[in-house]
């Protein structure tokens, strides 16, 4: 059986480690009211008390809505500090200006948001000494369903290593609000999408996949594909090879 208990210490004694050696006070995320953000938001609060968590809405209602009221709910349950920017204003400012440069695809107007919630991050992390905590389960990561520079950069992740099965019962576990373990899986960067429609292939699926089980064909070659063609993303930038070996293009 899975000692939570001693999970649960060493995660924090491993962000709190780090945060030490950096010299920072304190650390800052992205409060999505999704189940990811919230595990991190409790592990960084147990491993430091000068942690902040930033709610961003940016367009989508349900970010103004449900996801709102979640990250509130898990914030006043671990007494996690709140703010709050509003990241509407700016997206349409954005898309506004970069009509007169090029005609945007649904991916690229999908990615600003991210973006612009990490260019957060950083600003509050810059201006008050703070590391920026980074919110990707193990699941994710391998399907590379997070946006490049965007829900994917950060200093450390402290769940990197979790399925998003295994973050669900660690929640279940330590008793997180029952709204966010219970809710679809949503990057909300649109009206009603969730990962799993989005995907094509349900996280049940892809942890078992992880896990080395049996899975339908179909899902398997989604799965391949996804992890296929993201591997940019886990593999870096290519710097150029004056700075460093010479890149396998």
């Amino acid at each position: 059986m899975r000692d939570y208990k001693q999970e649960f210490d060493a995660r924090v004694a491993f962000i709190r480690g780090l945060v030490g050696a950096s010299g920072c006070r304190g650390i800052v995320y992205g409060n999505s009211g999704g189940k990811d953000s919230a595990l991190v938001g409790i592990l960084c609060k147990a491993a430091c008390p000068d942690t902040v968590g930033i709610i961003m809405p940016c367009a989508s209602s349900r970010n103004y809505g449900s996801d709102r009221e979640d990250g509130l709910a898990v914030a006043r349950q671990f007494d996690i500090e709140t703010r709050t920017v509003d990241l509407t204003p700016v997206r349409q400012a954005a898309l506004a200006s970069l009509e007169a440069a090029t005609e945007l695809t649904d991916a690229a107007r999908g990615n600003i948001a991210p973006r612009l919630r990490m260019t957060v991050l950083y600003a509050v992390a810059g201006a008050e000494g703070r590391l920026v905590a980074s919110t990707g389960n193990r699941s994710e990561i391998y399907m590379g369903y997070y946006t490049k520079w965007g829900d994917g950069a950060g200093d450390f992740n402290p769940i990197a290593d979790l399925t998003a099965t295994e973050v669900l019962a660690f929640l279940d576990w330590l008793g997180a609000p029952e709204s966010i373990r219970t809710k679809a899986p949503s990057a909300g960067l649109f009206e009603g999408q969730t990962d799993e429609a989005e995907m094509g292939v349900s996280y049940r699926a892809i942890d078992r996949y992880l896990a080395g089980e049996p899975v339908a064909a179909g899902e398997e070659e989604i799965i391949c594909r996804y992890h296929r063609r993201s591997e940019h993303k886990r593999a870096g930038r290519v710097d150029y090879p004056g700075t460093a070996e010479r890149p396998q293009l």
